[in-house]
Parts: C-alpha cells; structure tokens; sequence
C-alpha cells in the first residue's frame, strides 16, 4: 500500500512559496498571450480590448515581407550554431581532458579566461575583421560569436566520468583515434551535447545586437532583428509586437519541452567530479 503524504505547515508553506513563484514565472508570458490579441498602443492591458477570435495581428506578421525569410534565418542559424558547437566544443574538450600535452592546463585557463571578457568589447574588433574578409551579410558571421569556452568547460566536466581504462581498451584493441571519439565518446556524452544544445539554441534564438549590427541586407535578418523593425516611429501596436513575440518565443520552448530531460541530466551529471 502507499504511504499516505501527511500534510504539516512546512509541506503547506512550502506548496505556497513553490506556486507563488510558478504563477510569476508564467506571468509574463501569459500577459505576452493575452496582448497579442489586442490593437493596444500601450503597454497597459484592458480586458475590453481582448478578442481571443482575432488573429489579425498574427496574419500580419506572418504576412510582412521578409518576416518568413527572418524565420528561416534563424533557424539555420541556430542549426549551423547548434552543430559546430556540439562538434568544436567536445574535441577541444577531449583534448583538453584526455590528451597530455605540455602547458595542457594553463591554455584551458587561459581559454576560460575569454568568458570573462563582454561580448560588446569584442564586436568592433570582430565586425571590422568580418568585413575586411567580406563576411559580412553571411550565415558565417551569424554564427561565429556563439562558439565560445563554455560549451569546452560543459562538456570537459562531464567527460572526467569518461573512464580512461574504456578508451585505453580500444586503443590495445586497434581502434584509431577518430573512432574511439565518434564511437565510444560522443556516446557517453550525448546527456550534456543535448545540455549544450539548448543552451545554443537559446543564446543564438534570442542573439539581438550582433545580428543587427553584421546584417545590413533584410534578407539576411534574424527573427529578432525583424520583430525590432514592427515598432513604428510614430505610434506602435503592442498587441502586434507581442503577436511578433509570442511566434518567437513557441519554437524555443517547444524544444525545450521535448529536451527537458535530457538537458537536467546533462547539467546534473555535468557537475559530479567538477
């Protein structure tokens, strides 16, 4: 028989504080919903404007030029970013934790120096350096500042529970080294590549500055360049910017739905012998 859950003051307390913080983490998206479904020029919600059987705003942003152009953009570029990711990020990785070399640790740490430096201080250098090499208006440029140290240091962390006896097995065996990676290594690692996964997903989907500024042809803007330009200079339709919002904000939690597991393990099993 199941044990009965006794209920206390603690439990009650405790069931309070957890769905006093869940209703105001959904709260803005919920408000997000609700305006897009408006023609408000404010930001301030009056039930009379709602009518849930309107849909005119999303037909409107489905419907502008270049806005499907936008989404597809995105998301190549969350695939490009998402693939050589996962596939820089777990050689250096196994690099840097399987292979000795000299000066092995203090080039990691020096390499996770590089997180410690903003973005924005970077992106002149970077952008003139784009441009120099004409790569400006490119996937290539879109996708070169999501490769960073974290997905190493990620997956590096995970890979210390990769035991050494497995791979120096294969090699005794006659196994090249190419394929004790993509055969025995990627494997055992898939929990934190579908971490580091979302984790891209996220921070490219929701990139704003740098593609703004290496992107001078519509044709090559993102979702979130895009949804910037449905702000009009004289008068701007919230209703039709959270109808912008609300499109972008499906495809990411979707995956995240989908991963959810998968991504708690990674990042559980991630931090055992960090």
């Amino acid at each position: 028989m199941k044990k009965m859950h006794k209920w206390n003051a603690a439990s009650i307390i405790g069931v309070i504080i957890l769905t006093l913080f869940a209703v105001i983490c959904i709260a803005p998206f919920l408000y997000m919903l609700i305006m897009s479904f408006t023609q408000s020029t404010t930001l301030m919600l009056h039930w009379s404007d709602v009518d849930f059987t309107d849909f005119s705003n999303f037909q409107y942003v489905m419907g502008k030029n270049n806005f499907l152009r936008s989404l597809l953009n995105s998301v190549i570029v969350v695939g490009l970013s998402c693939l050589f990711n996962c596939i820089i990020a777990s050689m250096a990785a196994y690099g840097f934790e399987k292979k000795n070399f000299p000066g092995k640790e203090i080039l990691f740490r020096v390499y996770l120096i590089t997180l410690m430096i903003p973005g924005q201080v970077t992106m002149i250098p970077v952008f003139i350096m784009m441009n120099k090499m004409n790569l400006l208006n490119t996937y290539f440029a879109l996708v070169v500042l999501i490769l960073n140290a974290f997905g190493v240091f990620l997956i590096r962390q995970f890979m210390e529970s990769v035991p050494d006896e497995l791979l120096e097995a294969a090699k005794v065996d006659g196994c090249p080294e190419y394929r004790i990676f993509i055969q025995i290594v990627i494997p055992l690692i898939k929990p934190v590549l579908v971490s580091l996964v979302v984790f891209t997903f996220v921070t490219s989907w929701n990139d704003f500055l740098w593609p703004l500024v290496s992107t001078s042809d519509s044709s090559m803007y993102t979702l979130t360049v895009a949804l910037s330009l449905l702000k009009t200079q004289y008068q701007t339709n919230y209703g039709l910017i959270m109808a912008g919002a609300t499109i972008s904000f499906i495809f990411p939690f979707i995956m995240y739905v989908c991963l959810q597991k998968q991504f708690v393990e990674g990042i559980a099993l991630s931090g055992i012998k960090g």
